[in-house]
């Protein structure tokens, strides 16, 4: 007769699939709705976890004992082993795949129809799954932490942060704590949490919601990375001391809140397209714009970033650039002229109509010299238009 399981974190024991339960509220399975079914949650690990690779493993080499799910007792009071639900902590992906290799009815639900059919010794090897039982989640987060954040198994950076804040918030833990008993740096697990909080206030009040982002994916580091640099701080009324906190972000800035979500990840309903399509150099791009109210105003008119980059630099190093740029290529143009020009005359008439540029730009900048006083012009000079 099967007794009654126990919490003990240096046994595995085997635990009958029918009492154990995948875990709605796993980092994760971050990107659910509240009030997913099971069979939900199988059909969101199927389309984002890629269960499908792990399905074929474990029809072909069994559920390795060495990788036992951690779970925790769902109804500790419960005195009936048979009765006893355990929710699995750590090794959802792996108990989706099993459910779904022994249910034929579950993958046509969730469209997993090209996974392999279990002969009967695999099928039958399968009805109870080695486990690790935990008291609570407490007792496990370091665990799950240590794995997914830094360890052999890394989540996406938005389950990381989805992590870092449910510990620190339901169990009490300072960052300072969580950071070392998970072995990442201090200021990481701050940005992550600093970020998640930003983004969890955003859609608590209604200024953004990630499933109606332009793009199929969402790059979570683009705000936890905007948020550490102190351009999108002042842009948003936050100090780094008052942003490890609920509603980090002042009421009176929630529309810039808004925008700056906007240009990271779009809003399709609106047919907004995000700004920043890579964070590098995009994002610090768009830092040089925030912190320059011409660039801003021009930013916000035309939802274009390269033309408010044209604001935020200014003509000064907008001159430099292209005179840089300019020298560059043409020194390119020099060292292929014997090998790359054929004589081609629509070639020829284009250098003439450059060298007249340059000219022209040279006598402006001499008489811009004079003009400053500059009495001894550079020797190289060769032009003079008295």
């Amino acid at each position: 007769m099967r007794q009654l399981l126990m919490p003990d974190p240096e046994k595995i024991v085997d635990i009958p699939l029918n009492q154990l339960r995948l875990d709605a509220d796993n980092p994760r399975l971050a990107w659910r709705t509240d009030g997913n079914s099971q069979d939900e949650l199988v059909k969101l690990l199927w389309k984002e976890m890629a269960v499908d690779e792990v399905a074929w493993s474990i029809a072909e080499n069994g559920f390795f004992r060495s990788e036992p799910l951690f779970v925790i007792i769902a109804n500790p009071q419960e005195i009936d082993p048979k009765k006893q639900v355990f929710v699995v902590a750590e090794g959802n992906r792996r108990f989706a795949a099993v459910l779904l290799l022994r249910d034929e009815k579950l993958r046509r639900k969730v469209r997993a129809v090209e996974l392999p059919k279990l002969d009967a010794l695999r099928h039958s090897s399968l009805d109870e799954l080695p486990a690790i039982v935990y008291g609570s989640k407490e007792e496990l987060w370091t665990t799950i932490g240590f794995r997914h954040i830094n360890g052999i198994k890394p989540w996406d950076s938005f389950s990381k942060a989805k992590y870092v804040a449910e510990v620190h918030e339901t169990y009490g833990i300072p960052l300072e704590d969580v950071a070392q008993r998970i072995g990442d740096r201090n200021v990481t697990v701050k940005r992550l949490y600093r970020g998640y909080k930003v983004l969890e206030q955003a859609e608590s009040q209604g200024v953004f919601d990630k499933s109606d982002r332009a793009r199929n994916r969402f790059y979570f580091s683009h705000l936890y990375t905007a948020l550490d640099y102190p351009e999108f701080q002042e842009f948003l009324g936050l100090t780094p001391e008052d942003s490890l906190r609920q509603n980090p972000v002042p009421q009176t800035y929630l529309g810039r809140l808004e925008e700056l979500l906007n240009w990271l990840y779009g809003k399709k309903t609106a047919g907004i397209e995000p700004v920043v399509r890579t964070q590098n150099p995009d994002l610090n791009t768009l830092r040089r714009v925030v912190s320059r109210p011409d660039a801003l105003a021009v930013l916000r008119r035309t939802n274009r970033l390269e033309v408010a980059l044209d604001v935020a630099i200014g003509d000064t190093q907008r001159f430099w650039s292209a005179l840089t740029n300019a020298k560059v290529e043409l020194q390119h143009a020099k060292a292929t002229v014997t090998t790359g020009y054929s004589g081609d005359v629509d070639l020829y008439y284009i250098i003439v109509d450059i060298v007249s540029l340059a000219e022209t730009i040279q006598f402006e900048m001499e008489t811009k010299l004079r003009d400053l006083d500059q009495t001894e012009l550079p020797f190289r000079f060769r032009h003079r238009r008295d």
